[in-house]
């Protein structure tokens, strides 16, 4: 019997090398996939949860950081000064109306800003006048930053709700997401506005999750025939 040569030591070698990589990386794939399915179900239960009662807005948000999925949905309290005022075309409410809203930048403390909807573009003109200097309580639900543009950016015209649109226009520390007021104070004073109400929140993370796990299946099934071919092959050369 012949000695298998250097050449075919090295080939066989290589062949066994690439075939772990490449189950390694499929089977790494599923865990991945994995982690989506679990954190899919967990975006779900958050879009899903809606807490009645209220928290200061700024002991579950921080400026200039990602609100974390625990705050979506909270119903806030806080209190500033409009400082900026913006028009947010074409929104959908959760009734599935159609309208242009009011979008005000509410500054918060000395050096902050959160977006406030505060109604319908068409009432902004609605008693009473709202100026700077007056301090403004704001009741509301937060909610994450809009990911779709609705229309195009101009002045005064915002495509969607994030305050990653308004890093030029301001020298504020901006907090992700917006507020959707349901209502607002100035002293003892009630303004009264229509308020849209908040579209249902879907899972930020896409897919489904019998469709992750199927691919956690997929994933999986190919480590398993990758590593089981160089068997076959054996097997069938005998």
């Amino acid at each position: 019997m012949t000695a298998p040569s250097s050449n075919t030591r090295t080939s066989k070698l290589t062949t066994g090398i690439a075939v772990i990589v490449i189950a390694a990386v499929f089977i790494a794939l599923g865990f991945w996939q994995l982690d989506r399915a679990k954190a899919l179900k967990e975006s779900l239960k958050t879009a899903e949860k809606v807490d009645q009662k209220r928290v200061p807005f700024e002991s579950i948000a921080t400026a200039r950081t990602s609100l974390e999925p625990s705050a979506i949905n909270k119903l806030v309290t806080v209190s500033g000064h409009y400082v900026a005022e913006f028009k947010a075309p074409n929104q959908i409410d959760g009734d599935k109306n159609s309208n242009d809203w009011e979008v005000a930048l509410l500054q918060v403390g000395s050096n902050s800003g959160v977006l406030v909807v505060r109604g319908l573009w068409s009432d902004r003109l609605t008693p009473p006048t709202i100026t700077q200097a007056m301090v403004i309580d704001v009741e509301g639900q937060l909610l994450a930053h809009q990911v779709d543009d609705h229309s195009a950016n101009s002045d005064g015209v915002i495509s969607r709700l994030d305050s990653a649109l308004l890093v030029s226009q301001s020298n504020l520390d901006l907090f992700d997401g917006y507020i959707l007021a349901t209502a607002e104070r100035h002293g003892a004073d009630q303004i009264v506005r229509v308020r849209p109400t908040p579209e249902k929140l879907s899972s930020r993370v896409p897919g489904f999750y019998w469709q992750h796990l199927s691919y956690v299946v997929i994933w999986w099934l190919m480590a398993g025939v990758v590593l089981y071919l160089p068997f076959y092959r054996r097997r069938v050369i005998s």
